[in-house]
């Protein structure tokens, strides 16, 4: 089966929906390039087999699809409610404790055993996204801290718990992350994103734990918190990738702060070559309807001009009632927007140090000479990836071809912009190496005699050095 061709990549949240290995080959193959595992949600037994379809699916197709697990963090959730919920009514005042209990309209259970002693008087509680807030009139900082209700409604139980003024104790990782963690680092997973990130700090911490296992897998910080922003610069420079978690960004601060910040971490992602991932609402009303809105259809359409280099799908995959469609949807604006408004060749800033300086200017050679060449494609060989995320960074109008013999990178790359890979394990001379390729290129990208190709490498090959190599050939 073959798979939609588009820069832009598709990330997929799998859940019931989309978990049957038929409709997911379907979902492949109209443009999803990363699955996402939602571990707040399903047992590890669920989380299994669906990573063990996705690899059959790999393995029966000419597909690399990336595996995400992206960790639950320190959630916070109240507990029980009474059944139909209770509702709170403005003005009115009400107990949250520490202590387990079935919730009513005067007393609710918080799962946060620090929370009493975390909060201060005038301090915003907002539960259930933000639907309803509450005000800290007081704590007893041991296990009750009274409220008053001022915007009511139904509370159910398990809703989520947002405190934006709030310097919350609660650690990175929790035991339960700790132990999905080595789950998903146990069967291959490609990402690991980490939520409610608050500093680099949480990402190093992280980062000990796969060094300790050896591990290959690379880390998205999930941007949902305002000391996150505070400290977004610190938080790119450490992690892998970035997602912009919308969701959650947007009850904690100010909703229209939102956009600028996207277009913001966009760039900042850019100039230092990390992949950044927009998520959370893209095609919501989608879940129950097999049409967008059109605001929808503009959020995608500026989330690629922005230069993503991923769009999320979340509920949309997971549990709506249309997931393939979604998926058609989405390629569809994508592919619309890459063909017609892509600003390609978009500025950004060079960051380099004195370890990378030598491969950053044969990336920034190779886009320069691809622009003015008009170029069909970069050809660039690497075994870290390096090269790959570098030449993505610069969002050139030719297409990025990755030859590796490191066949871990054939699905971790998935999730960066204009990226298709190709194992590649001969290393012959320079020059019989770069027609090798061109002539693979000719079978499997479609590329006639004429077109331009502009090729990356490492000379000498064998030994998998840093890029130090640029060429310019015509496809013969």
């Amino acid at each position: 089966m073959k798979k939609i061709q588009k820069r832009t990549k598709i990330v997929a949240t799998l859940g019931p929906a989309s978990s049957n290995k038929d409709v997911l080959t379907r979902m492949i193959a109209k443009g999803v390039d990363v699955c996402r595992l939602n571990f707040s949600h399903g047992s590890q037994e669920d989380h299994l087999k669906v990573i063990e379809t996705i690899k059959e699916i790999n393995a029966e197709n000419p597909f690399n699809v990336g595996i995400l697990a992206d960790l639950q963090g320190p959630k916070i959730r109240i507990g029980k409610m009474i059944e139909g919920g209770a509702i709170l009514i403005n003005g009115t005042t009400v107990n949250i404790t520490t202590k387990e209990l079935i919730g009513d309209d005067k007393n609710i259970y918080i799962t946060y055993p620090n929370f009493p002693n975390d909060v201060k008087e005038d301090e915003i509680i907002l539960l259930d996204d933000g639907k309803l807030q509450l005000r800290v009139i007081n704590t007893n900082h041991l296990d009750t801290v009274t409220c008053e209700v001022v915007h009511g409604g139904i509370l159910t139980s398990r809703k989520g718990v947002n405190l934006p003024n709030t310097k919350v104790s609660i650690p990175s990782l929790t035991e339960e992350d700790l132990d999905n963690l080595h789950f998903a680092l146990d069967h291959g997973a490609d990402w690991i994103a980490m939520s409610f990130v608050r500093s680099a700090e949480d990402i190093v911490q992280c980062k000990q734990i796969l060094a300790e296992r050896g591990s290959d897998a690379k880390i998205i910080a999930k941007i949902e918190k305002p000391e996150a922003i505070e400290n977004i610069d610190a938080i790119i420079e450490a992690t892998d990738a970035i997602m912009v978690a919308r969701g959650d960004l947007g009850v904690e601060m100010p909703m229209e702060e939102v956009p600028g910040l996207q277009k913001i971490i966009v760039q900042k992602c850019r100039n230092l070559s990390k992949p950044v991932i927009i998520a959370t609402q893209m095609l919501e009303s989608m879940i129950t309807t097999p049409r967008p809105t059109r605001a929808e259809v503009n959020d995608v359409a500026n989330s690629v001009i922005d230069g993503a280099d991923a769009v999320m799908l979340s509920g949309e995959t997971s549990v709506g009632s249309f997931p393939e469609i979604v998926i058609e949807t989405m390629a569809k604006v994508i592919t619309k927007v890459e063909s017609s408004s892509y600003p390609y060749y978009s500025d950004k800033q060079d960051v380099y140090t004195d370890l990378t300086r030598i491969p950053d200017a044969i990336c920034g050679s190779s886009i320069y000479l691809a622009e003015k060449t008009k170029a069909a494609a970069i050809a660039v060989m690497t075994s870290s990836g390096y090269t790959a995320f570098e030449t993505s960074s610069y969002r050139p109008d030719a297409d990025i071809y990755v030859f590796t013999g490191n066949k871990r990178l054939l699905t971790s790359l998935s999730l960066v912009w204009g990226v298709t890979t190709f194992v590649y394990e001969k290393f012959e001379s320079t020059d019989g190496t770069i027609q090798d390729v061109n002539d693979l290129l000719k079978e499997h990208a479609s590329l006639a005699p004429g077109q331009i190709v502009i090729n990356t490498s490492s000379t000498p090959l064998h030994e998998k050095g840093r890029t130090n190599t640029i060429r310019v050939s015509e496809v013969k």
